[in-house]
């Protein structure tokens, strides 16, 4: 019987007829109507399990060489007071970041005028204290402030969570997503620019990522740029118009700087260093001559020299690191080296790694005179990678190496102590929970990618065996229940 739960149920002529078929199909059409379909915000994604075992593979990947290289973890929270992240990305950083509005009622705290005005630059800071993060690095920073009695400096970590950015979502850019970032705070040695150069080589060595690029280039240089070329007032928006080199093209690089306010005589002064080509060396020499008569100039191209002697030393094995002088990663809190990773050039993929020096960082907290240095690793965008190359471990689909067939209450009682038995020796092992057809529990079986079944019938519960089946060759194997805990040596 259906019994009605609302007014216009009991009163509907529809839901009231005596046809069961027709009153069901009509309260079925009335709830479709008022329930909305389900769906995410934009640039957010769900994952299936298949999704999340290669991410959790590139997760292990990267924590695996941060530990090796001496990084330590730490997290910090989703989101932080408004005032920690404002003022420390740029102009359009700051565009990018989520607030989070006030809790209770937050909009009898607005003054009528300021309400009337509708200016959110003035509205903003009286409905919103807090914001989610935008990255790991200025959270980072704020840590260090907070917790600097406790740390033995120089400090290296690593922070594997997520970020948010009100961004445009695109392939590769979405509004959540992961950052796995490498910091050492309290050392200026470019030893530890070479060090994360030799990190990032060493993940993607691991990944089998070949042909990647790492960038380089330095704050210094192009402050030293901007004041050769009379554009030193300009250096915010000579920079922020240059990082968009590779995506916009020069001609509306060169129309963004004019539109910023800087003199067509700097952009033309500026623009041979815009397609500069040869080897390292042969850059490094044409930014000497060419800022020659800029001494922070002059520092950072020796800064750079040293980081590309030093990983030139020890040898890269699947990276290659290249000066690029057109880079300048738009976040202000750079003062010196800066990097960014290209995809091989096979793949059509914005960048996928990044980092550069921040020397005072953690001077906007009060704490001043600490260097820090590091990258951060594009976790769904080289997954976006290794997905369109097929990088990514066959074996990674196996999250369940052997199922145990259920075929009854007593059987499956003694397959259930079996499978504890497998479970404590290290394997993934489950059993089919319903005594279903054979060909059902099998279908299952091969949709899970199970290299093994394990057949526990009456006849084996009786002579106290049990049957292991390799569902690759069809090969069988009879164990007793008395013997050790393993498998046949198969090749699956």
């Amino acid at each position: 019987m259906i019994l009605a739960d609302s007014a216009w149920e009991l009163t509907d002529p529809y839901f009231g007829s005596t046809d069961t078929l027709v009153r069901s199909m009509y309260i079925c059409t009335r709830f479709s109507i008022m329930a909305q379909k389900p769906s995410i915000p934009k640039g957010t994604r769900d994952f299936s399990p298949a999704a999340l075992t290669k991410r959790n593979y590139l997760f292990n990947t990267i924590k695996k060489n941060f530990e090796r290289f001496g990084f330590q973890p730490i997290e910090t929270p989703s989101f932080e007071n408004s005032g920690t992240l404002l003022g420390k990305y740029g102009e359009e950083g700051d565009r990018l970041i989520f607030k989070i509005l006030n809790s209770g009622d937050f909009i009898s705290k607005v003054d009528d005028l300021t309400y009337t005005a509708k200016n959110s630059n003035s509205l903003a800071p009286k409905i919103t204290e807090k914001a989610l993060r935008y990255d790991l690095t200025v959270p980072f920073a704020r840590y260090v402030v907070m917790h600097q009695n406790e740390i033995d400096f120089p400090f290296k970590r690593y922070q594997i969570q997520p970020v948010w950015r009100a961004d445009r979502p695109q392939k590769g850019r979405f509004r959540e997503f992961y950052q796995c970032d490498a910091d050492v705070v309290g050392a200026n040695s470019p030893l530890q620019e070479a060090e994360l150069v030799l990190l990032y080589d060493a993940v993607f060595t691991d990944l089998g990522l070949t042909g990647t690029c790492i960038k380089i280039n330095n704050r210094k240089i192009l402050s030293g740029i901007s004041e050769v070329i009379g554009a030193q007032e300009h250096l915010m928006a000579f920079t922020v118009a240059l990082d968009k080199l590779d995506k916009i093209g020069e001609e509306a690089v060169k129309h963004e700087m004019l539109a910023k306010g800087i003199p067509e005589s700097a952009v033309e002064k500026a623009a041979p260093l815009f397609n500069l080509k040869g080897s390292n060396t042969k850059k490094l020499e044409i930014l000497k001559d060419f800022l020659s008569t800029s001494a922070l100039g002059i520092e950072g191209v020796h800064e750079v020299e040293t980081i590309i002697h030093l990983t030139e030393t020890v040898g890269l094995q699947t990276t290659a690191l290249q000066l690029e002088v057109t880079l300048a990663r738009g976040l202000n809190y750079y003062t010196g080296a800066i990097f960014e990773v290209s995809a091989p050039e096979k793949v059509q993929m914005g960048s996928i790694g990044g980092g550069g020096r921040y020397d005072d960082l953690t001077g906007i907290f009060g704490l001043n005179d600490v260097s820090g240095v590091g990258i951060s690793f594009g976790l769904d965008r080289i997954y976006l990678v290794l997905e369109e190359l097929k990088l990514f471990p066959e074996h990674l689909d196996t999250s369940l190496q052997i199922l145990f067939l259920n075929f009854g209450e007593k059987e499956s009682l003694a397959a259930l102590k079996l499978v504890n038995r497998y479970r404590a020796a290290g394997f993934r092992a489950d059993l089919y929970p319903t005594a279903a057809k054979m060909q059902k529990q099998m279908k299952y079986a091969n949709k899970r990618n199970v290299p093994v079944v394990i057949l526990l019938g009456t006849q084996e519960l009786e002579a106290e065996q049990y049957i292991i089946k390799n569902m690759s060759s069809g090969e069988q194997s009879v164990k007793s229940m008395d013997d050790p805990i393993q498998l046949p040596k198969w090749e699956f």
